[in-house]
């Protein structure tokens, strides 16, 4: 058996996996989200340590007795701080707080070249510009500050007492050399720190470390090789086998994200597009990223009065598209792939009084649609191909998502077993490969084919002046979020 670990921002998932890459079992243990302020965003770390222990032992115990290597997977960016006793100094700051775009400014003026050597912009999701915001709000913590990690690193110095971080992972910090896949001096420069502050780094499926005696009885595991494991997208893709240049997954989760292998580092900061590490050696990956996918879904079910998801979805899709269903910008934590402005608001356009729930529904599952159009468009704008794409996420279970996303992306979506795990499967095939050493290609292969869902000729019709009124109402309000957010 192979477990795998995926550290997201709502929950911790657990799955295992055996030697013919079967799924067994899974586990998880929610998580919560504590926003003490307009666009913070903030978790205990020891929240995602707790929350391990109860996803892991959910699963069967005999199973995991036979566990013979662990991967693992994160949520990107969170900034966990550690003191010199590797205690937490604060609650972690997680990629959707936008507190830092003042700092992002700095950042790129203290270090010009900043864009270059990262391959993207500066971006309040990202970590660098947090450490800048906390010089400058909290210096005492900023000071004390000895170990910076993510938040999948933080479990695992729990797991093996190491301080590890993988290529994909850090390429989210802002203070590697992507193409390099090494920390840049320059970037850590820039932020008053160095090496010293940063994990040793090692390729996804490589070893990080060993299970320590105390963890594996707290987990009831046995003590086991830890994988260096990936960034939630690139174990995602790893799990989804989208490990060949072209190759491509969408991830209808917490957030939203379009992602496509590379074989080699192709950057495109101007339009907010994301060039990093995959977690397998000799590959790159580019990713659009929206904020809020799924969770906008959550939300207007809440909202609407609907019980569940599956229910608001089903009034939307018999309803379907009327005059007064208006148009929503998905924009409720503010956006990144192609804006990158996190004063950016969620918007319902063109309300009536004839609206009702099943047409604020419909608008939410439409702008998340048009939403990734956008961000189709900025990873191929610089001449990039985007092969087979692969579904993933909790909303991928919704079948009239599929059909709207496929035809407002005017692309062919193909589900496959198993892809609603993501992230965990693909950190266990990780903590396979770390323990076996078999060439990644034989392991990290595409789960067998569902269904492919291609795109529906009246939807394309109706989403194309749709979309125009879309991408205008952004540019339109730009100015208005700004004066909103201060």
């Amino acid at each position: 058996m192979f477990l795998g670990i995926d550290v997201g921002t709502s929950s911790v998932k657990a799955v295992l996996i055996d030697d013919s890459d079967r799924l067994v079992a899974q586990g998880s243990a929610p998580l919560t989200v504590e926003r003490p302020q307009p666009l913070w965003s903030e978790q205990d770390p020891d929240s995602w340590w707790r929350a391990t222990i109860a996803a892991v032992r959910a699963l069967p115990e005999e199973e995991r007795r036979a566990i013979k290597g662990i991967g693992l997977s994160g949520q990107m960016h969170g900034a966990t701080l550690l003191d010199s006793t590797d205690q937490p100094l604060r609650p972690a700051i997680l990629w959707n707080d936008g507190r830092s775009e003042a700092e992002c400014a700095e950042l790129e003026r203290l270090e010009p070249h900043s864009r270059e050597i990262t391959g993207n912009l500066a971006m309040p999701g990202f970590t660098a510009p947090k450490l800048l915001w906390i010089k400058h709000h909290e210096p005492d913590v900023f000071r004390r500050t000895h170990t910076v990690l993510l938040p999948k690193d933080y479990v695992r110095l729990k797991l093996t007492g190491e301080k590890v971080g993988d290529m994909s992972d850090a390429a989210g910090t802002l203070w590697l050399d992507v193409g390099a896949r090494d920390w840049s001096d320059a970037m850590l420069r820039a932020t008053d720190l160095n090496r010293s502050h940063m994990p040793r780094l090692v390729e996804g499926n490589a070893p990080s470390g060993k299970l320590t005696a105390a963890a594996a009885e707290q987990l009831g595991v046995p003590s086991v090789v830890v994988a260096g494991g990936g960034g939630d997208n690139a174990a995602s893709a790893v799990g989804l086998g989208v490990v060949s240049p072209g190759q491509a997954f969408l991830s209808l989760g917490t957030s939203g994200v379009l992602f496509v292998v590379t074989d080699r580092f192709r950057p495109n900061p101007a339009k907010a597009a994301h060039a990093f590490c995959h977690c397998l050696p000799g590959l790159w990956h580019q990713m659009s990223v929206m904020l809020t996918a799924a969770a906008g879904l959550d939300w207007v079910t809440q909202l609407t009065g609907f019980k569940h998801v599956v229910e608001a979805v089903a009034a939307a899709e018999a309803q379907g598209l009327r005059p007064q269903t208006p148009i929503y910008l998905p924009y409720l934590s503010g956006e990144r792939t192609p804006h990158n402005d996190p004063s950016a608001r969620g918007v319902f356009f063109g309300l009536t009084p004839e609206t009702n729930g099943a047409d604020l529904v419909y608008s939410v599952l439409e702008g998340v649609a048009l939403g990734f159009a956008d961000g189709k468009d900025a990873l191929v704008e610089n001449g990039g191909k985007i092969g087979d794409i692969s579904m993933t996420g909790g909303g991928a279970r919704l079948p009239y998502w599929g059909r709207l996303l496929a035809s407002a992306l005017d692309q062919p979506l193909t589900y496959r077993e198993g892809g609603e795990v993501g992230a965990a499967f693909g950190a266990a095939r990780l903590g396979r490969l770390a323990v076996t050493g078999e060439n990644p290609d034989k392991v990290c292969v595409t789960p067998p084919v569902t269904r492919i869902v291609t795109p529906d000729a009246l939807l394309k019709e109706q989403l194309a002046p749709r979309r125009a009124i879309f991408v205008s109402l952004y540019q339109n309000l730009k100015k208005s979020f700004r004066e909103l957010s201060k």
